[in-house]
């Protein structure tokens, strides 16, 4: 049975002016999804790669792809989750921002009593994120000084309270004072603000000039150097995002010149490739906030058909913590 539903579309690359709230029409689920009535919808920079056409996508698509809700149909062949009950996702295909919509089953986990839907909405992509960077990328163990860029940001604020919690010391980067202060507050150790320090060099006395083993960078292009003066010979530089810009034209000679270094791109869907695997990921990610050492900070609110201005304030660097739209 066909509804219809609203949802954002997008029929041209471009700016935050691209996205439109339209109705479509929304059919049954296919034998292996799940049909979610969505509570609330988690904004990433990955939305915003998708809609300025750096991902490329056929047009037209929708967009987002991490939300919380209610099950409201099920396919035959679905077995773990049944009507009524709480959901989330942070991997899907294009299409999260929106009243409802169709899932593959694989892709979404039970939602907690103990966990809201906007910290549902606001936790599993960044959340996950940081389960697989921290936990499965370089797995940390305790004990060690690592270097977190972006770390007021939704993902940032999630590692500084995760590492916090293995007896790990994180050194961020932020643009000001403010930023910087959230952070620390959230966890991190040392925050370095980038527009009125030298990084490379503030992150040798921090570290009584042993650098750091790992790397966690989502801006890209303008700290991708950086991020290289900081490590120490064989370390590991974990490039998951591009906030700044994509990073090419890379000569792989100077990880050599910098101490015989590792890079990675990874993605979350990589890590989570399999049923199985996303609920061992969650259950992970959920019992560090049920049990309080992960508090999920929502700095902004933005309702489904202001998703432009959530996407401004985004790209402009004026958020702080996640951003959900609402819904409903």
């Amino acid at each position: 049975m066909t509804q219809q539903v609203k949802a954002i579309r997008i029929d041209a690359k471009g700016g935050p002016d691209v996205l439109k709230l339209v109705t479509v029409d929304l059919p049954s689920p296919g034998n292996d999804e799940v049909t979610i009535r969505q509570k609330a919808v988690g904004l990433n920079f990955l939305d915003i790669y998708f809609r300025s056409g750096l991902y490329p996508q056929p047009l037209p698509h929708g967009i987002g792809c991490e939300a919380s809700g209610v099950v409201e149909a099920v396919g035959a062949d679905v077995r773990h989750l049944k009507v009524g009950d709480r959901v989330a996702y942070g991997v899907s295909p294009l299409g999260a921002y929106a009243e409802a919509r169709n899932m593959p089953a694989k892709l979404v986990v039970k939602l907690p009593k103990a966990i809201g839907f906007e910290e549902g909405a606001a936790i599993m992509l960044k959340g996950l994120t940081t389960q697989y960077l921290l936990r499965q990328t370089y797995r940390l163990q305790g004990g060690e000084t690592i270097l977190f860029h972006a770390v007021a940001g939704g993902v940032g604020l999630i590692a500084c309270q995760w590492a916090k919690a293995l007896g790990v010391k994180v050194i961020g980067t932020a643009s000001s004072p403010e930023k910087a202060a959230l952070a620390k507050a959230n966890g991190a150790w040392e925050v370095i603000d980038y527009t009125r320090e030298n990084v490379a060099e503030r992150v040798l006395e921090l570290t009584g000039g042993n650098k750091v083993p790992v790397v966690y960078d989502s801006v890209g292009k303008d700290t991708w150097l950086t991020s290289l003066d900081c490590l120490q010979p064989r370390g590991l530089m974990v490039s998951f995002g591009n906030a700044s810009g994509p990073v090419d034209g890379v000569n792989l000679g100077i990880l050599a010149t910098k101490g015989s270094l590792y890079v990675t791109r990874p993605t979350l869907a990589d890590f989570v490739p399999t049923q199985e695997k996303m609920a061992a990921a969650a259950k992970e990610l959920f019992s560090m906030i049920t049990s309080g050492k992960i508090k999920v900070h929502i700095g902004q609110r933005f309702p489904l058909h202001e998703a432009g201005k959530a996407h401004a304030a985004l790209a402009g660097r004026q958020t702080q913590g996640a951003t959900i739209l609402t819904v409903g």
